[in-house]
């Protein structure tokens, strides 16, 4: 199991954020104030590269939807990139890939967006 971290790395008008180890109800107090301070340090557009993520559960959902409902009345776009196969089937059964926008790569979302 790899410690939860999240580094940043600005790329044009997106801030990509790589966040790595497991998104749970042990990690969510560590990540929930990462994922704060990202948005308010933003102003238009970030990219979580989830593709270091090795297990998420309903708490990293949460946490994930938590960060989205900060952003959008802000103004900021929330990205998801690199989606690992077992997240990606949680937000499809979840119908949260309906809410949040969902690219293959960093690249894809950054293309859109500014890159």
């Amino acid at each position: 199991m790899s410690d939860p971290s999240v580094k940043t790395i600005a790329v044009g008008r997106c801030l990509v954020a790589r966040v790595s180890g497991e998104m749970d109800f042990v990690t969510e107090p560590v990540f929930r104030p990462q994922f704060k301070e990202l948005i308010a340090r933003c102003d238009r557009y970030i990219v979580l590269d989830l593709s270091g993520v090795s297990f998420c559960d309903s708490a990293g959902l949460s946490l994930l939807i938590g960060a989205w409902k900060q952003a959008d009345p802000s103004g900021v776009v929330l990205m998801l990139a690199c989606v690992p196969e077992h997240l990606r089937q949680l937000l499809q059964m979840t119908g949260v890939d309906q809410v949040l926008r969902i690219y293959d790569t960093v690249a894809d979302a950054e293309a859109v967006f500014g890159g």
